[in-house]
């Protein structure tokens, strides 16, 4: 199951915000969002059950607040591609899925909008094609999220650039860029559909055979690999040969005689310390710190504890043909 804590965002955060206020212990807003109030009520309940009081929402706390064992993501059903965009989207965004396919940000960049996993946006043209796809491909439900404004979208969809950046810039406030009613929850819901996250794995599928040819280069065959090279095409764009023959190089040091897993998950280590160290020096740990959670299959990236075998489906396994 996903661990709840601090930082975690979402639909059962709220879930068990409402649970936490039904008994009296949380009084704060059902926002979805693991704050400081919803922590401090989670470890008054852990302590009342006789739990390790930890602060976080694993099996043990979720089955003692709801009588039941936690439901088991969907996303640990998709396609590898699609797990590895959802484990990248969530360290961009700080969410669980599906919220980590609903990244929605204003103007600030001169972009219009941005919207999904890779921030495709109006500015670029690259948000465009997958609103045309959405409401080609399943027309049902752009008509279920955007409703009476689906005609509007489509008008605007088929404009000229200009008239697409001003319709982008109308639905927002001018200092703060924030996306305003109706349009903030049409998008985020149009991101939490099963529909539009295949059309962002989809347009993100370059990337992601581009991190399964690095895989290869590396001679590396694990959905670990696979993750970690995503999300280095997506956060830093690649490895330069320099830095390749430093990997090369370590990957020599490797203790051998150790089992063909624990050579591996050796390798993802070296890579992930490798490529932080060629990073601006601003984001070195913040590198180090998101790569080596993928390499070690575990870790907490901006206060969020994530176990990649039991939140995404994500193990050291080989990777499917």
């Amino acid at each position: 199951m996903s661990l709840y804590k601090m930082g975690s965002k979402g639909d059962e955060v709220r879930r068990i915000q409402e649970k936490l206020q039904s008994m009296g212990i949380y009084r704060g807003p059902l926002d979805g969002v693991f704050g400081g109030g919803t922590d401090a009520a989670v470890r008054l309940f852990q302590g009342k059950k006789a739990l390790e009081v930890d602060g976080i929402v694993g099996s043990l706390t979720w089955q003692a607040l709801f009588g039941a064992e936690a439901p088991t993501s969907a996303i640990t059903f998709k396609p590898l591609d699609h797990r590895c965009l959802a484990l990248t989207s969530s360290f961009e965004t700080g969410s669980a899925f599906p919220d980590c396919f609903a990244g929605l940000s204003g103007d600030f960049d001169g972009q219009g909008i941005s919207l999904g996993v890779c921030q495709w946006n109006f500015g670029q043209g690259s948000l465009q094609p997958l609103l045309k796809r959405m409401c080609a491909d399943y027309p049902e439900m752009a008509r279920t999220v955007f409703h009476e404004n689906l005609e509007h979208l489509t008008m605007v969809l088929n404009a000229a650039k200009r008239e697409q950046m001003a319709f982008a810039r109308s639905i927002q406030h001018a200092v703060h860029k924030r996306i305003y009613e109706p349009w903030l929850g049409m998008f985020k819901t149009l991101g939490r559909t099963a529909e539009f996250q295949r059309i962002e794995a989809d347009a993100a599928n370059t990337l992601y055979k581009a991190a399964r040819r690095f895989s290869a280069d590396y001679g590396l065959w694990s959905e670990r690999a696979a993750a970690l090279m995503f999300d280095i095409k997506v956060q830093n764009g690649s490895i330069i040969s320099k830095v390749k023959e430093q990997i090369f190089k370590s990957f020599r040091d490797i203790a051998p005689g150790i089992s063909e897993e624990e050579q591996e998950a050796a390798r993802l280590r070296i890579i992930a310390n490798r490529r932080a160290e060629a990073a601006n020096a601003r984001w070195i740990e913040d590198v180090r710190t998101r790569k080596l959670c993928i390499a070690n299959g575990e870790g907490i990236v901006h206060g969020i504890a994530y176990d990649l075998e039991e939140q995404f489906g994500i193990g050291l396994r080989r990777m499917p043909v």
